[in-house]
């Protein structure tokens, strides 16, 4: 533990600190009184306007002495301790080399600041009020991109400044980060994405052995990748936690010399001195070398200096012995600064606090208070070793978890423009009336849902034939236990989307990765839609299941439903059969309920019909409504062995498998009631052919009501405002699909 040296000269400047502004503040109150004016009323009593400005202006000239009064006296502080300091443990590094680079009394300052890293003994210097701050990232992959939010949320909890993000990233990062920002619309953010792959012939001729791969080497390209204009910007790992405001960070800055470049904190293992094991050979470095994980960057000079000529001959020239890179960009940055010192500014080891194992990271603070930055660059992550680590991982799992709705706040004081997205949905709000009894529901269709796509690792590989169907359903985490069957019966691809908390798609990953069924399916999709809102959303996030469909056709169900074994191959064969490719069919997958919690699932269609006959299984909805799945006709189907068509009738509700192009649901329709309705009835609207398939079927498994059915049955409000949505469909389906939709009005006054 580090502690401030000279105890009895910082408790003489302390008392004296602190009568300095006691008595400035003695002055200023007294001085206001003798002129009739208590400082603290003067708003109230000053009557002319002239007055009141030369008020202000007395006022601020006592304020800006007594404030240069406290930066002289924090000055002598800093340097009393800085020359205290120079033999204490725990200041290890290159201080010699840092202090001789630093010119200027405010370096003086600086050195001294650098010397005592907690915050108890040092200034931190501050950002403009409303100063644009940029961030920068390299992120690819499924794993990084799910990484790189927590560190993004714990930058928004803390943020007081607009912020622009700029992410280096492959084709899936893209998709992921750009749906979750565009759908999470947090107010004064920017965000811009660079290919990778446009970038990697720059830095794919450097052998790597780190783990990151060809990414790990990005940070390198970054003068060539940002924007010509853009002069700083704070470069960040995924694995980073901040406890602090950005700001603090982006205003050191300012602290560096004309000649300084890069900012970095000194590296806290002992890899670069090379004694980790025997004929270890790491990079050269000077003294410990620098972590690349937190990186102040100065773009501008960074070009000025020939910065991307001047890295490429260091690579060249340390390969010619060193043969590969083991820890990717860093290794490159060091052999650079130990070339050229007087470019880097060294940072307080706190806006770096590395925990991998055997490193010095608990000399950074004194209390855990101090900490700014938390980097987990261990590869076991969480479980590194360091006696504070309970409270580290407590910190990274508070955001982690953390409701990234509450970050949407408004900057205020800080004007910025608003996206075209939020526009739209401010005019769409304040086109409703609040005054409606059917508000809430109203409000629900237009709210934009944060959406993070592909939440675990996902492949797929497209097959040649063109047939190749993805099941898809939704859920929420009171279903969570089916998952595990629905992979066991359908080994195609699927894409489910989530409706979930942030604390809750935690708990569902966790429950993946424990899984041995879910870790061995990797054509799964999952998409997190975060929860807002009083009503489930159900065709909001059937549709994003939907969207993300990376085959021709779809099987639209729900989660609470098993597929017959078989059911896989079965409707890709009949989709060749039909001629699906080049004609407008829905094919019908009949539905079946038990009320037994454990069933034998029966393996064929006789089967079925057996323990149809014993009353195991029922019809779907038979005993509560039979008009959902009547017109499907199970008496037929019991003897059918050819496909056959049907008519649409009110109230029909099949599971269907169409093309991918199908309309998507409609998105009024929330909680319980006419959410598959609808989907149906316009799909009728569209000239599709409703055919069933006699050898296909699918079991509905018995589970407790949801929230929305209970609320459905209990409220009279709630079916008022189901049954006048019912309505405005119809006059929206009548103006869309003309006279040909009038026969749903009229079936549905027929009921």
């Amino acid at each position: 533990r580090m502690l401030c040296p000279c105890r009895g000269k910082l408790k003489l400047l302390v008392v004296s600190l602190s009568f300095v502004i006691l008595f400035t503040w003695l002055y200023l109150l007294v001085g206001n009184s003798e002129n009739g004016r208590s400082l603290l009323l003067s708003a109230c009593l000053v009557e002319s306007t002239e007055a009141r400005l030369l008020e202000r202006d007395v006022l601020a000239s006592r304020v800006r002495e007594v404030e240069e009064e406290n930066r002289q006296i924090r000055l002598q502080l800093s340097q009393s301790q800085g020359l205290a300091a120079q033999p204490a443990e725990g200041n290890y590094g290159n201080q010699q080399w840092v202090a001789s680079a630093d010119t200027g009394p405010e370096d003086v300052e600086n050195t001294a600041e650098e010397r005592a890293n907690h915050s108890e003994c040092s200034r931190s210097p501050t950002a403009e009020k409303c100063e644009l701050i940029h961030v920068a990232c390299v992120c690819a992959g499924h794993n990084a991109s799910r990484d790189v939010v927590t560190l993004v949320k714990s930058i928004l909890f803390h943020r007081r400044n607009p912020l622009h993000f700029h992410f280096i990233t492959d084709t899936v990062a893209n998709q992921i980060l750009s749906t979750l920002f565009q759908s999470w619309m947090v107010p004064s953010v920017q965000v811009s994405f660079y290919d990778a792959d446009e970038l990697k012939s720059e830095v794919s001729w450097i052998p790597n052995k780190h783990y990151s791969g060809i990414y790990g080497l990005m940070k390198l390209t970054l003068t060539k990748a940002l924007p010509s204009n853009l002069s700083k910007v704070i470069v960040l790992d995924t694995d980073i936690t901040f406890a602090t405001d950005i700001a603090e960070l982006w205003a050191i800055f300012r602290k560096f010399t004309e000649k300084q470049v890069i900012g970095l904190v000194e590296n806290q293992s002992d890899w670069y001195l090379g004694n980790l094991w025997k004929n270890h050979k790491p990079w050269p470095a000077l003294g410990r070398g620098f972590n690349t994980g937190v990186i102040l960057l100065y773009i501008e000079r960074l070009r000025r200096i020939g910065w991307e000529q001047m890295w490429r001959l260091t690579a060249e020239r340390e390969l010619m012995s060193m043969l590969s890179t083991s820890l990717a960009d860093q290794d490159i940055f060091n052999a650079f600064i130990k070339q050229n010192p007087v470019l880097v500014h060294q940072l307080p080891c706190f806006w770096n606090v590395q925990l991998s194992d055997h490193t010095r990271s608990e000399q950074c603070y004194t209390e855990v208070s101090d900490l700014k930055v938390i980097h987990w660059n261990s590869p076991k992550k969480l479980r590194v070793k360091n006696k504070h680590v309970e409270f580290f991982r407590n910190l990274y799992l508070t955001f982690l978890e953390y409701d990234g709705n509450l970050l949407r706040r408004e900057l205020f004081g800080c004007p910025s423009q608003a996206s075209s997205e939020s526009t739209v949905l401010q005019q769409a709000l304040e086109e409703l009336d609040e005054d409606d009894q059917c508000y809430d529901f109203r409000r629900e269709r237009i709210m934009v849902h944060r959406v993070h796509l592909y939440f675990l690792q996902y492949e797929y590989t497209p097959t040649d034939d063109g047939t190749d169907i993805t099941l898809v359903a939704q859920f929420s985490m009171d279903r969570l236990q089916m998952l595990e069957a629905i992979c066991k019966h359908w080994e195609g691809p699927i894409s489910l989307a989530l409706y979930m908390s942030d604390a809750e798609a935690q708990q569902f990953l966790r429950y993946a990765q424990a899984s041995e069924v879910l870790k061995n399916r990797k054509n799964v999709g999952y998409h997190i839609v975060y929860k807002e809102g009083q009503f489930y959303p159900v065709n909001l996030v059937r549709n994003v299941a939907l969207r993300n469909v990376n085959t021709p056709y779809v099987f639209l169900t729900d989660v609470d439903f098993l597929p017959m074994y078989g059911l896989y191959d079965y409707l890709r064969k009949s989709i060749v059969q039909l001629d699906m490719a080049n004609t407008k069919k829905a094919l019908v997958v009949p539905a079946f309920e038990t009320l037994r919690y454990r069933l034998s699932f029966p393996k064929s269609k006789a089967e079925l019909l057996s323990m149809l006959d014993m009353g195991t299984l029922y019809t779907f909805r038979y005993h509560v409504w039979t008009k959902g799945h009547a017109p499907t006709n199970y008496a037929k189907w019991r003897t059918a062995t050819t496909p056959y068509k049907v008519e649409w009738e009110a109230d029909f509700e099949p599971y269907v498998v169409v093309r991918r192009d199908c309309p998507e649901y409609d998105q009024r329709f929330v909680g319980f009631g006419w959410n598959k309705v609808s989907h149906i009835m316009e799909l009728d609207a569209q000239e599709y052919d409703l055919i069933v398939l006699p050898n296909a079927f699918m079991i509905h498994m018995p589970h407790a009501p949801s929230f929305d059915i209970s609320k459905f049955r209990s409220s009279p409000s709630y079916r008022y405002c189901l049954s006048t949505l019912k309505d405005e469909f119809h006059q929206d389906l009548s103006r869309k699909y003309g006279s040909a939709a009038l026969k749903y009005l009229t079936a549905q006054r027929n009921i």
